[in-house]
């Protein structure tokens, strides 16, 4: 096996690999993203992605593409941006399927850390005589499949929190007064962003204030889960995530005292298909750690955080995040606005803690600010 140098032909191969899957985006969850190319060293003979959750693998599309195509893998390369598995579950191991099809090099941009692959594909390809070259656009690829990764080396669904502010940070007018303080083109791409996680969560204050509909309307997309955080079963049924026509993707998460004490309320919501998780707790505050592992639990591999200022705070101060996103309007609302977090109790600059910056860009189509930043 040998580790990959900065070799041109192979990254512009990894590259369309990266192209095609991320097509998939928010159709695979908790299954990562994957895209294959093949090559007999001067062209593109077969190509695809794994395109929905439990359906056949990128590897299966390449070699069926290339087949159809009337070209042989046999002597080929293959460019593939996760290692091929090498266990039997929902579909046969890939890297069997490349083995048998007589392969001569495997291109690979991440090992998978999942346990039943983890290395084991890479040494099946080996093993058969197949030269493996890893590490091509690794950076790349990790990016991508970022839910993913998160997701099987942490136990924990990766976690962004997104705020939308102006230049002071205020989230909104002394009243409350929240809609809108970005542009559309920043609300848009917020949308955007709903459609490529497994679920958006919000506490049941913003659900009280604002009553949102926390789905995909201004893109094409698929609308993820909606997670409502709501100790004490506070939201009346009326409430637009608990009445549309996405009820069935709700899920309630509480504490068990609130169950007991609502039966009526919860048999209702249930009768609408929505998900109720109870959490044992002495006080009215939720263990958002214990939240997150459950929800990882029931295969959500990532979550948008949409908090009002005590969720947000509450996670920043527990490192309950990898991601802050924040939409910047050109805007000064002053100090008598809201800001986005409470009282920290930082005591000194130094102690402050500081995050790293991934991104840096205007919202196309606005003056808006777009900023990432990770832990």
């Amino acid at each position: 096996m040998t580790t990959a140098q900065t070799k041109t032909h192979d990254e512009t191969m990894m590259h369309r690999a990266i192209e095609l899957a991320v097509q998939a985006q928010g159709n695979v969850s908790p299954n990562p993203l994957v895209g294959c190319v093949i090559t007999d060293g001067s062209q593109i003979i077969g190509e695809g992605y794994h395109q929905k959750y439990g359906e056949a693998h990128a590897e299966v599309h390449a070699i069926n593409d290339c087949l159809k195509k009337g070209f042989s893998p046999k002597g080929a390369t293959v460019y593939v941006t996760l290692e091929p598995c090498a266990h039997i579950g929902k579909t046969s191991p890939c890297a069997d399927l490349l083995i048998k099809q007589n392969i001569a090099r495997c291109v690979i941009a991440v090992t998978d850390p999942y346990q039943e692959v983890n290395g084991k594909g890479i040494a099946k390809l080996t093993d058969a005589g197949i030269e493996v070259t890893l590490g091509v656009l690794e950076a790349e690829a990790r990016e991508m499949n970022k839910f993913f990764l998160t997701s099987v080396e942490t136990g924990l669904p990766y976690v962004a929190i997104k705020i939308a502010s102006s230049l002071d940070a205020k989230v909104a007018l002394k009243s409350g007064i929240s809609k809108y303080i970005t542009s559309e083109a920043s609300r848009r791409e917020v949308h955007q962003l709903r459609a490529t996680f497994d679920a958006v969560l919000v506490a049941s204050a913003t659900v009280l204030a604002d009553d949102p509909e926390l789905s995909v309307r201004l893109c094409e997309g698929r609308s993820p889960k909606r997670i409502i955080l709501d100790a004490s079963l506070r939201v009346p049924e009326s409430a637009k995530v608990y009445s549309d026509h996405h009820t069935p993707s709700t899920i309630i998460v509480c504490n068990e005292s609130a169950i007991k004490d609502k039966q009526q309320k919860v048999q209702e919501l249930q009768s609408r298909a929505i998900t109720i998780i109870g959490f044992k707790s002495s006080t009215e505050q939720l263990d958002l750690e214990s939240v997150f592992r459950e929800l990882h639990s029931r295969n959500i591999s990532s979550i948008l955080v949409e908090p009002g200022p005590t969720l947000a705070t509450t996670m920043y101060q527990n490192g309950l995040f990898n991601e802050v996103l924040l939409f910047l309007a050109p805007t000064i609302l002053g100090d008598d606005a809201r800001s986005g977090f409470g009282e920290l109790h930082i005591r000194s600059l130094s102690s402050a803690g500081q995050l790293r910056l991934a991104e840096c860009r205007r919202v196309e189509g606005s003056d808006d600010i777009f900023l990432s930043y990770r832990k």
